[in-house]
């Protein structure tokens, strides 16, 4: 090798070196720093349990926020909300039962002019994909002078071994007014990974994502998912729309969670969207793997009955 070849050699790797560093500095430039509070509303959830964890492995400074955190938050009860936003300059802002339901709008976005006037510039909203009356809060989140992300998530894999859908996959039997419709089911690790991007990093201020799995399943499809990895026949029955309603009044739960399945029945979520790689730079989790993974832990094994 001439020594020219390795002047030239040296030079590059200089170069390569100082071209990292710029990224690298360039990078950083577009963090926020950790300084402040992150208020993760519903911080003991599907959701909002990952960012907290997230955060924290980060270093940054976390207060959960529900009804027996300290301090307590109740969208219910806007007294809350001033003690929990103490010291906090950023949210994850998520509503139960859904943005969909009646009243929503307005605590979304009476929360969210409470926040930025408390100091809390970055909120981060988990909304939903093709929910039209969640826009509304959407709009009043927006208009709140917030540096904003909106985060539309497709239906959660966790549906199946935590709440919604556990009992029914223990049983055997997924009884839901679905259909023959299909639905693109997100992992809420992607959506924790998302989120937490959202609110540390300034790229994200100003942008809407839609999130979604990497294929789109049917509740049959599920079944079949799920009977491979626990061993038992798991079978999926479609019921009439008012069947389920009845369902849902006899265990005491709202009849609006009916009107959620209306989103895939009329096919507006039939298709993948991006969201995850364009923020994360890889695929999303497959149904498969949280499957696979959840069974593992003995959540749907007959005798946790």
């Amino acid at each position: 090798m001439t020594k020219t070849t390795k002047t030239t050699k040296n030079e590059n790797e200089n170069e390569n070196e100082n071209e990292n560093a710029a990224q690298t500095a360039d990078a950083r430039a577009h963090h926020a720093d950790a300084g402040g509070i992150t208020l993760v509303i519903g911080g003991t959830g599907k959701t909002g349990r990952k960012v907290a964890e997230r955060l924290t492995a980060q270093g940054r400074p976390v207060r959960v926020g529900s009804r027996r955190g300290e301090p307590a938050f109740d969208w219910n009860d806007s007294a809350t909300w001033l003690r929990a936003l103490e010291g906090v300059d950023r949210v994850y802002v998520t509503y139960y039962p859904d943005l969909a339901f009646p009243g929503a709008a307005v605590q979304v976005t009476a929360f969210a002019e409470v926040a930025v006037a408390a100091g809390a510039r970055r909120l981060v909203l988990l909304s939903g994909r093709g929910e039209e009356a969640a826009r509304i809060s959407e709009e009043g989140l927006k208009a709140s002078g917030a540096d904003w992300t909106i985060v539309r998530s497709s239906w959660f894999n966790q549906n199946f071994d935590q709440s919604f859908f556990l009992d029914s996959v223990r049983t055997g039997e997924i009884v839901l007014p679905t259909a023959d419709a299909v639905e693109a089911f997100v992992d809420t690790a992607d959506i924790a990974d998302v989120v937490v991007a959202a609110l540390t990093d300034d790229r994200h201020i100003g942008r809407t994502y839609e999130l979604s799995g990497p294929r789109l399943l049917g509740f049959e499809d599920v079944a079949a998912e799920l009977s491979k990895v626990t061993g038992r026949e798991i079978t999926y029955a479609p019921i009439p729309m008012e069947d389920y309603r009845a369902v849902l009044r006899e265990n005491g739960l709202p009849e609006e969670f009916a009107e959620l399945f209306t989103l895939i029945l009329d096919g507006r979520n039939a298709h993948l969207v991006n969201g995850v790689e364009e923020v994360l730079g890889r695929p999303p989790r497959d149904f498969a793997d949280f499957a696979r993974e959840a069974a593992a832990t003995g959540v749907w094994d007959v005798r946790a009955v």
